[in-house]
Order: C-alpha cells, then structure tokens, then sequence
C-alpha cells in the first residue's frame, strides 16, 4: 500500500525501508540562504530531540550529533568517508558542513534502498551543488553519473550589479548501475521549427507534412541500388518497401525527374527529444490552479517528466522531502506506487488535502500514514517531544491553518491567542468568516475560554473553537455555552459559536459544527485521472 511517513527520514529509511525496493527517488532537500525550507536540526532552546524542526526556516548547525553522525560514516566503513574527512577540511565545521554530513547520511541510506535498475534525482540550487556532487559522485560511482539537468525556474527579475542574475535550479540525475529503466522524453518541436521545416499541408486531410531524403547516405550498397520513378539512387529501403510507401502516398515526386521524397507528417512524429537543459516548464504561478501556497513547492509536469523517464507503471517512487506532495501526486496520477517522508506535521496535513483534493483519496482506506498519534497516549507524547508539532498536528485534525508567528516558523509571536485558522462562505456576497481555533495540551481552565471568546469577538469571528488535549472542565463549558450562537444566512442554520472540542473526540470522528464551505487551505485541482462526487450547491 502507498505510505506517508512521519518522522526524521534516516531514521524512517534505516527502519521501514528494505534494500532494493525502490525503483525511483526524487528529493528537493532543504538548503539555500534566500528560501525558507522544512529543516532538520538540533533546537538550540536545550530540547533533547535531535531531528527538531522550526517550518520552513533554514537552520543547520555543526553540534554533537552533527558530530556523531560524522564519526559513524566516517569510522563505519562507508564509501563516503574518505571524502568526508577531505570535505571538512576543506570547509570547516560550520553550517555548510552540518547539511552535507547530514545529507550524505541520507545518500548512503537512499543509494541502499535503491533497485539496482532505479535512479535517483536530487534539486538543488548553487549553494551547495558542487559539494553534492561530489558526495553522490562518492557513493553512486562517477559512471553512474547520468546527467546534471537546468531547470530555469524563473526569468531573471531585478538588476545584479556584481554578477548574472540567478534563474535556475540543479537537478543531478544518477542511476545506481550501467542498465536502468529510462524512456526518452520528448517536447512540442518549436512553432519556429514547424514553419521552417514542417511547411507543407496536406490539401486533403489538412495534415502539415515535411519532405525527408530517401537517399542512402552509405554509397556502396549494391542490393539497395535501383531506378524508381525514373531515378536512380542507392536508396535507404529496399524497393518493394519504396513501392508499398509509394502506393500509400508517402513518397511523392514533386515534378518528373525530382528524386522522390519521404511525406513526413508532424502529427506522426514523437517531437523533439529533452535534452538536460529545461526551460519549457514554468514555475508554479501565482495565479496557477495549481497553487497550493507551499513556499517550495515544484510544478507537477516537472515531477511527470522526471517519473515517466525514469520509472514505469507500478514502479515504487519514492520522496524523502516530500514536502506538499508534488512528487507524490505525480506518482498518484501516472499509476506509480509511492512512498513519502516529512519531518512536519504541517506537511504530512497538507499532502492528505492534496490526495483528497485531486484524487478522492483518504488516508488509512486508501494509503497509509504512519508516525501521526492514532491515540490519545501518543499524542500526549507528542505534546512532550515538541508542542508546535502537537499543535499543527491537532490544527490538522479541523483542516486548519497555523498563524501566529506568521504560521511558519512555529514561534508564538504576537499571535493573540490564535494558533489556527479556517474560512468559510456562507452568502451570497462572497465574504469569507474566520472560524479561530485555538490549541493547549496543558491544563485547562475556563480563563482560557474568556480568553478565547474575547479574541472571537475582537477578530469579529463567526465561531471560535477551543481543542484540548485535557478533558474540559464544568465551568469551561458553561462559558463557551454563554457565547450563544452564529446563524448561517446561506445554510439557515444555528451552530455554537464558541466550541470546546478534545483530541480524543477528535480521534473518535467528531468535527466543528460549522458552515461546511471551508476554504482554508488552497484546493489542489482535481486530477483527469480521479473521480470524485459533485459537490452540493450552497443557498
């Protein structure tokens, strides 16, 4: 079955995935000083979990377990040791050296997993490009090195007054032996190319047509030497092939005693072969369908060309940056199996909207999520490891948003109260109603429902909800029952206006009673591919 992980992805590939079972990985890791990513790395603030993360905030540093991880590839007989060790001393223990031993802990676990007919694609960009490949020249073998791909991922915007702007990404392609699954790509030929060479139209099918050479260019081959059409030639078929194309229509002489010609036709022709350099594949746009307000998010048709070349159906793929789920998506649709880690509760959230969304698909029916609490005592846990995964992992459970500290970085700020999120439309006039969800996983007390009912109404809410991990106590219902009720115009309907709900009803299938037209989060488009109900209309 197809599987979302939760959980730092070394530790997920050295328990949960076999050697030799994955036909295709693509990873986009985390790393550039003008982009914010998912990032692991050791907090700072004294918590003992090691593989912590601050949302999309790009973070890596030389500490004890950076040093520790180094010391086992370097003493445990890895391929990569050698050049560790010369990599270091070459650039120090600082941040750049933090990611690439932290990185080349993943290519070994990842070259391990790899079917020894996969490859592997790993995005980057220049900033740390040259060291990557040599890692993954280290542990793939330089034969193995396949291609180095430009993806221009933007026009150049702005001036850059000392050097060339930037305007692409790196994506290394390599495979783990001399035979792997490949299947060449083509583009669209060029509009230039067709008016050029493809200039002639069929008067009857309207079909546009190019007339190719029929001569051998090898002079010396007797048994293809013969007269057709009053011209003699060393032709490239044999003559009775010529006269089958001949009777078809597909050799033509244009005027007695022209050498005949081939009637190539553009609609017959696959086009033109991708080379490595892409600049055929826009950006996800902001104004794209597409969008799903992922700050890395990558387009679809990159992940396609990348899956259609170097996997077939029913291959396994895998990401272990998965992020918001472009490359599982792309494996949902072009019939792949696929398998997907992230360190983010956030990300795990938003990868199942986006399966829902394009597919119909729903987790623990249609696929797998493993790592997420499934019961009350493992999300307790999870308050204790880390609160801000506790929190976006409940503010999943409703489909919420995260806000405060502007919803990324996973700090509090001047959130007022507000950990989440949602928006509905309930009339005519197209306004979107803020529903404010707060979370605690401490204890509880009816201040907090004060607390919260007076952001309600400062936000002008329509409803607010309290989630808790604590059982609510007597006082704290009657004031949330005090706060009365919000009327939907569109649905004429009467729902609470402030609601107090626990994980564990959560967990048990409860929902918010709200208007049901949410729009929190982007919706992703539906796939061609899937087929899902209409949805009902509203008013």
């Amino acid at each position: 079955m197809n599987k979302l992980y939760y959980g730092d992805n070394l530790h997920i590939l050295q328990e949960h995935i076999a050697d030799e079972s994955v036909d295709l990985i693509y990873l986009d890791p985390p790393f550039n000083s003008n982009r914010s990513y998912n990032v692991l790395f050791k907090d700072e603030t004294g918590n003992d979990a090691e593989a912590q993360i601050t949302a999309f905030e790009d973070t890596w540093h030389w500490n004890q377990h950076t040093e520790e991880t180094y010391e086992q590839l370097v003493t445990g007989g890895t391929s990569v040791a050698g050049m560790l060790s010369a990599l270091r001393f070459a650039v120090g223990t600082n941040q750049m050296m933090a990611y690439l031993v932290m990185m080349a802990a993943r290519l070994v676990e990842l070259h391990r997993v790899l079917k020894p007919t996969g490859s592997l694609y790993l995005h980057c960009d220049p900033t740390a490009s040259h060291y990557l490949k040599i890692i993954m020249d280290t542990i793939f073998g330089v034969k193995n090195f396949r291609n180095e791909i430009i993806w221009k991922r933007t026009s150049a915007k702005g001036l850059a007054f000392t050097r060339f702007a930037n305007n692409h990404d790196i994506i290394f392609y390599y495979s783990k032996n001399d035979e792997f699954i490949w299947n060449q790509q083509h583009k669209p030929h060029d509009e230039n190319y067709i008016k050029k060479f493809y200039r002639y139209i069929d008067s009857e099918s309207g079909r546009r047509y190019r007339l190719d050479n029929l001569a051998n260019p090898n002079k010396n081959r007797p048994n293809l030497t013969y007269e057709f059409l009053g011209v003699t030639r060393v032709w490239r078929w044999t003559k009775k092939r010529m006269q089958k194309a001949y009777d078809d229509g597909l050799v033509i002489q244009t005027k007695p005693g022209s050498v005949p010609a081939f009637k190539r036709y553009l609609d017959e022709q696959e086009g033109t072969p991708v080379d490595d350099t892409w600049i055929d594949i826009l950006p996800v746009q902001s104004q794209s369908g597409e969008l799903l307000g992922y700050p890395t998010q990558k387009p679809l048709s990159l992940l396609e060309r990348i899956l259609k070349a170097s996997s077939n159906e029913g291959d396994v793929v895998l990401d272990p940056f998965c992020g918001c789920g472009t490359t599982i998506a792309a494996a949902q649709k072009l019939n792949r199996k696929w398998l997907g880690i992230d360190i983010t509760h956030l990300s795990i959230a938003l990868q199942k909207y986006r399966l829902k969304d394009m597919f119909g698909l729903k987790a623990a029916k249609d696929y797998q999520v493993l790592g997420e609490p499934q019961v009350v005592s493992a999300a307790r846990q999870l308050a204790k490891d880390d609160r801000y995964q506790f929190q976006w992992w409940a503010l999943s459970l409703v489909k919420a948003r995260p806000v405060g500290g502007s919803g990324k970085t996973g700090k509090k700020g001047a959130d007022k109260g507000i950990d989440g999120i949602i928006y509905f439309i309930d009339e005519k006039g197209g306004k979107a109603k803020p529903v404010l969800i707060q979370v605690k996983s401490g204890k509880v007390g009816s201040a907090l429902i004060r607390d919260l009912r007076g952001a309600m109404e400062r936000e002008n809410a329509a409803i607010a909800v309290f989630i808790s991990l604590e059982n609510p106590t007597k006082d704290m219902q009657t004031e949330a029952v005090t706060a009365g009720f919000y009327h939907s115009p569109g649905w004429d309907k009467k729902y609470p206006k402030l609601q107090i709900l626990t994980i564990e009803q959560l967990l048990g299938g409860a929902e918010i009673q709200m208007p049901p037209a949410s729009i929190t989060f982007k919706q992703a488009e539906k796939s061609s591919s899937s087929n899902s109900g209409d949805q009902k209309e509203l008013f």
